[in-house]
């Protein structure tokens, strides 16, 4: 049991009941940032805190950019220091 409210549905290909807040942090901060409601996200910022939440999202590998985009501003962080945007960066795009 986690010891904040989500939706089971945020965690589809998951099992939900064995969720653990400290051993699935990452996947929870991801998919609450990605799909989750404006509470979810107050709920687990409560737990962990914006400093951790922050160090946290850095590390995910991908955002999508509209998540990407709230995390910046929402934060007020910037770009370079994140991995899904360094990491978006070396991707070489073909020019055909």
């Amino acid at each position: 049991m986690l010891p904040f409210n989500l939706r089971s549905e945020l965690f589809w290909d998951v099992d939900f009941e064995n969720l653990h807040a400290e051993n699935n942090k990452q996947i929870i901060v991801e998919r609450v940032y990605s799909y989750g409601k404006l509470s979810e996200l107050k709920d687990i910022e409560r737990y962990y805190g914006k400093s951790r939440i922050v160090n946290i999202i850095k590390k995910i590998g991908y955002l999508d950019p509209k998540t990407f985009e709230f995390v910046l501003s929402y934060y007020q962080l910037k770009a370079k220091d994140f991995l899904c945007y360094t990491k978006k960066q070396l991707q070489v795009q073909h020019w055909v």
